[in-house]
């Protein structure tokens, strides 16, 4: 849209309401105010006016303003129902939110509860003081205003400052899932957001849930927010927060049950292995490591394609039994003393075998080696002895509910 037909039309802008999912009831809980403006009968996104650095930063934030008070006319006396405006920080501090926070208490004195909004922005956008940002931040949420930061992990986000920022929400784009050529390493990242969000003790919302297996991502990984075009598109109306309730159960169900049989896949592989582990533990008579190695590759022969054996405090006691492309076993004594302690879990995968007498399967996770996704079977071999067999992608892959 050309900034100067927006500017000398403003009775032509209008707020547009895109629907906010909650997973705990699967109703609507809250909406994100976007800005459209009507040209013929077709509804236009001025999103790109509020970035654009070319119109001079009091007209963006009359427009801002203006759009948001259209939208608070409309909802501001609909109770349980969060508001989520988007503020671009660098417009927001260049009156350091005076504008915003004014038109939000002009709101208030007519029983708006500010608890209700959420102040949306886009932190790696800002080019300032991030410690001002967090100081004019602070000052809102003395109100009982919620942060929530935009677009997390898209751009580069700088967790250092989230962590300072410290928001109620964390807001995740899933619509770079869809791009094949990205969408493991997006992965990743969007799995340390996870961890980070539950860490500093934000909430997630997934936005951009285009496709039911993006819905389903979401769910497996700790959204408790959802929004997009599979759920709703923006409206120019409120609708009633049912809405989809009964596709997001059904949807959920779906996932519970999946995650049932994966689970159970899981645990049926992890107890075959311990049987197998077991057994052969009472026949091995030998205390040369390099005889234990090949035994147990024989026994995992098809499931493996790599062993080794450590203490319990992670040095590596045995070399590592690698099979080859040739599918010939060799042992690698390059590995013997090298220490694994470093690795996630190693030391809480150690107590737990220890406490449990069997063995125990990894999550998956990318080798660093080879750069495949595997995962490891564990046993406890003696108190001080355990053997770690990693299994093959090809494995997994043959294997319903392994990867």
């Amino acid at each position: 849209m050309d900034p100067l037909e927006i500017l000398t039309n403003k009775e032509s802008l209008f707020p547009f309401f895109q629907p906010i999912f909650s997973a705990d009831d699967h109703q609507i809980i809250g909406y994100e105010i976007l800005g459209r403006m009507k040209v013929d009968q077709d509804f236009h996104s001025i999103g790109p006016f509020f970035e654009d650095e070319s119109v001079p930063d009091e007209y963006r934030i009359e427009i801002d303003d203006y759009i948001t008070k259209k939208a608070l006319k409309e909802v501001y006396q609909i109770e349980n129902i969060s508001i989520f405006i988007n503020r671009n920080p660098n417009l927001l501090m260049v009156d350091r939110g005076e504008s915003l926070l004014n038109l939000l208490l002009l709101f208030k004195e007519r029983g708006l509860d500010l608890s209700r909004i959420v102040l949306e922005i886009t932190e790696h956008n800002y080019k300032g003081d991030i410690e001002q940002l967090g100081h004019v931040l602070t000052y809102f949420r003395t109100y009982g205003i919620k942060l929530a930061i935009d677009n997390v992990g898209k751009e580069g986000s700088n967790l250092d400052r989230l962590r300072m920022l410290n928001p109620d929400i964390l807001k995740v784009d899933l619509s770079l899932l869809r791009q094949t050529t990205t969408a493991q390493s997006y992965l990743d990242i969007l799995y340390s957001l996870s961890l980070l969000a539950r860490k500093i003790g934000s909430a997630l919302l997934y936005e951009d849930i285009e496709m039911l297996f993006q819905l389903q991502y979401a769910w497996r990984n700790g959204g408790r927010y959802y929004q997009g075009f599979y759920l709703a598109k923006p409206s120019e109306k409120i609708i009633d927060k049912d809405f989809r309730k009964e596709l997001l159960k059904m949807e959920i169900h779906s996932f519970i049950s999946h995650e049932k049989r994966k689970l159970s896949a899981q645990y049926d592989i992890c107890s075959e292995f311990t049987n197998r582990m077991t057994q052969l533990n009472t026949k091995l008579k030998t205390k040369d490591y390099d005889q234990i190695l090949n035994q147990v590759a024989q026994v995992f022969s098809k499931e493996s394609f790599r062993i080794y054996i450590c203490d319990g405090e992670g040095f590596q006691q045995s070399a590592n039994i690698y099979k080859t492309s040739e599918d010939e076993w060799v042992l690698q004594a390059e590995y013997v003393n090298k220490n694994w302690s470093w690795r996630p879990y190693f030391l809480e995968n150690i107590a737990r075998m220890n406490y449990d007498k069997r063995g125990i399967l990894s999550d998956l996770y990318s080798d660093i080696e080879s750069g495949e996704m595997i995962r490891t079977f564990s046993f406890p071999l003696s108190e001080q002895l355990y053997i770690f067999i990693d299994l093959s992608y090809n494995f997994l892959f043959e294997q319903e509910y392994l990867l």
